[in-house]
């Protein structure tokens, strides 16, 4: 796909490049597939403007994307590729063979016309949905998901990916793009614990703020599942 960079005429164009794919859809979107999506800039739970100068733009339809890929053994035809205001990934229209149809995120290489598969005996093929349990180690693979069942939730960007590292009994091991190392159920489709410091108070001021920011992580339910943290690779 050819980069266009656009001339700095003004702050917000400086450093802009723009990716051009003369294969995507220039229509609509698949009306079934789509739904309303509501405005609130600047504006709180009760509607009233706390930050001014928000919003405007183009008014834009969320596409409702599959990110479980549930149709296990059914045939699917990619029918064209379009572009989502919503994501930085590009979408592919699947027409199934019972004839249904959906959208998932296109990765690389996908083109126009070409076959897909879910399931466990899906082959190996970009595009394809399998566990991870099927997928040798080593294969770079996106849109995964981190409980069996709840749809794809880790590199579903454009240009993101995780590489499967090793598998050991119901689990696997992912490395991330920030070079953390996470396990993830071997069920899941892919589309340890690290000692702390010491018992001491975190850092504050006499009124109680924290004085080097807060802590911006809290899901602890699964801090078990983390291996190695992206902070330790920065720190060599």
């Amino acid at each position: 796909m050819p980069l266009i960079k656009v001339k700095p005429t003004s702050p917000g164009r400086r450093g802009l490049v723009k990716v051009v794919n003369p294969d995507l859809h220039r229509g609509r979107p698949f009306e079934k597939l789509t739904e309303s999506k509501k405005r609130g800039s600047g504006r709180n739970n009760n509607g009233h403007i706390t930050v001014r100068h928000q919003g405007g733009g183009h008014k834009q339809h969320y596409r409702i994307v599959d990110f479980r890929r549930n149709k296990d053994g059914i045939a699917a035809k990619v029918e064209r590729l379009e572009y989502d205001p919503n994501r930085s990934a590009h979408l592919a229209l699947l027409l199934y063979a019972d004839g249904e149809r959906r959208y998932i995120v296109a990765p690389r290489g996908l083109a126009v016309g070409s076959q897909l598969m879910n399931g466990s005996d899906a082959p190996i093929k970009s595009g394809n949905c399998l566990p991870l349990r099927n997928i040798p180690v080593g294969t770079t693979v996106h849109c995964v998901e981190m409980l069996p069942g709840k749809g794809a939730q880790i590199a579903r960007s454009a240009g993101a990916s995780v590489q499967l590292l090793a598998r050991e009994g119901a689990h696997a091991q992912l490395r991330m793009h920030s070079g953390e190392i996470r396990k993830v159920h071997v069920d899941c489709p892919m589309g340890g614990r690290t000692n702390g410091g010491g018992g001491r108070h975190h850092p504050s001021s006499p009124w109680g703020t924290p004085s080097k920011g807060y802590h911006t992580r809290k899901n602890k339910r699964t801090d078990g599942m983390i291996i190695r943290r992206r902070h330790a690779v920065k720190k060599g």
